[in-house]
């Protein structure tokens, strides 16, 4: 059964996003005193009572005062044709505004279910004072609430459980197969890249708002497709500054995206092509290191590079961003569709080779073979030996190398196994993790 769709929709900071929060029960949209802290549309599945499951939607502030929100009034519009039931959104702090009155009565002529969202009734007085004013917009349906102090809610969820069937029990539980089949993709890069041009032009569909504005993108937002048998979930992360550069949502936008690198499989490091490589890619280069992803670089805007080649491109990159050194790298225009479909199939090629394990027997092999060739460096005038390997997870493989003196184990040698392992098999893409450690050490897994 396909789920129900519940777009909220309002002008800026009327609390959509807090309403989104409580919703699905947890801080995941951006919330903020500031006008416009979301830019672009959110989706989320939740359940309430009897299990009615729906996808709620949070949409950007409706408003006409800059190209940027021209482009978000746009989005969300676009929005409420979509959904099967819209919650439109208003400040009950305020005295009802002509601007709320001409959307609402817009929305009601698409002849869905809609409800007149009052919010900041924060009390009893509230209620009986500022929250009768709105009644002028003649809404059949209107609810007061606080959605910060989680007040007069329940008639709101009354309301939309008459509007929401209750989903057929199943079982909800992945198999390890779905879960295999389920790929998170972090598109990062530095701001005005054309993160959400690509996004775009990765779904077919304007999902993300685009702009000449730099920073255009705070809250991470994720869509997903169904490609080859596979779900691919793109999360579209803030555009990064340099670190004096951040301010105010920005300093919390840094730290979600981070969060959602924690939880990615797949990072697309987006350069531009044409200004190339900075000292900030290659600060974001060691975050997709540090958060061992797999990865694929994308030179985007190539429509637009000049006279640039293709391997000054690529010789400019290997040599700023050498922490990525196993990275594929692909040219592409956001804009006009270059090659852009191309990513989607790198995509799955290194998500394979980021799930793979080598069998057991193999990869001693390999080591063995690798350990007569060039024998460790001893430490400390002591003989380094490495008695076995095995691999003991995946995404990323985790190979760990059992040894009479792990401390021995120089980070040098370790590069060196990490070059034989990625010549006996096909890690393009993908990261190696190789730790040493003694014989009856436990090795702990994610």
């Amino acid at each position: 059964m396909d789920l129900k769709k519940v777009a909220i929709l309002g002008r800026p900071n009327v609390g959509k996003s807090s309403l989104f929060n409580r919703f699905i029960r947890k801080r995941d949209a951006i919330t903020s005193n500031i006008e416009g802290t979301t830019r672009d549309i959110k989706r989320r599945v939740v359940t309430i009572s009897d299990n009615r499951s729906f996808e709620i939607i949070d949409t950007g502030g409706i408003d006409d005062s800059s190209e940027i929100f021209s482009t978000v009034k746009k989005l969300s519009l676009k929005v409420a044709e979509e959904a099967d039931i819209i919650l439109y959104m208003v400040d009950g702090k305020t005295i009802p505004q002509d601007e709320d009155r001409e959307l609402f009565y817009g929305l009601q002529k698409l002849n869905k279910p809609i409800a007149l969202i009052v919010n900041k009734i924060d009390n009893d007085r509230d209620r009986d004072t500022k929250f009768w004013e709105f009644f002028s917009f003649g809404a059949d349906i209107i609810f007061p609430i606080s959605v910060t102090h989680n007040r007069y809610m329940n008639p709101l969820y009354s309301w939309l459980e008459e509007h929401i069937p209750p989903q057929e029990s199943e079982n909800s539980e992945l198999s390890s197969d779905d879960i295999e089949r389920d790929i998170k993709v972090a598109i990062i890069g530095r701001v005005n890249t054309g993160k959400s041009s690509l996004l775009n032009a990765l779904l077919k569909e304007e999902r993300a708002v685009v702009s000449r504005v730099a920073g255009t993108t705070i809250d991470p937002i994720d869509d997903s497709i169904e490609y080859r048998d596979y779900k691919i979930t793109f999360i579209d992360t803030a555009g990064i500054r340099r670190r004096g550069k951040i301010e105010g949502i920005e300093k919390y936008a840094l730290y979600r995206t981070e969060e959602m690198l924690k939880k990615a499989d797949i990072a697309l490091l987006i350069i531009d092509a044409t200004v190339g490589v900075f000292e900030l890619d290659e600060r974001i280069a060691n975050l997709i290191d540090k958060y061992k992803l797999g990865s694929l670089i994308v030179i985007n805007k190539w429509d637009i590079r000049g006279d640039l080649r293709y391997e000054e491109a690529v010789e400019n990159i290997r040599d700023r961003l050498k922490f990525l050194h196993y990275a594929p790298i692909i040219t592409v225009s956001a804009k006009t569709g270059q090659r852009v479909n191309r990513i989607l199939n790198e995509i799955i090629s290194i998500y394979e080779r980021y799930k793979q394990r080598i069998p057991t027997a193999k990869l001693n092999e390999i080591i063995k073979f690798a350990v007569t060739k060039h024998h460790p460096p001893s430490h400390n005038g002591a003989v380094v030996k490495i008695k076995f390997a095995t691999q003991y997870e995946t995404k990323p493989p985790k190979i760990a190398l059992v040894m009479n003196r792990p401390e021995g184990l120089h980070f040098s040698y370790k590069r060196y196994l990490a070059n034989i392992l990625r010549s006996q098999f096909d890690f393009r893409g993908v990261p190696l993790d190789i730790s040493a450690r003694r014989r009856g050490e436990r090795v702990e897994e994610n």
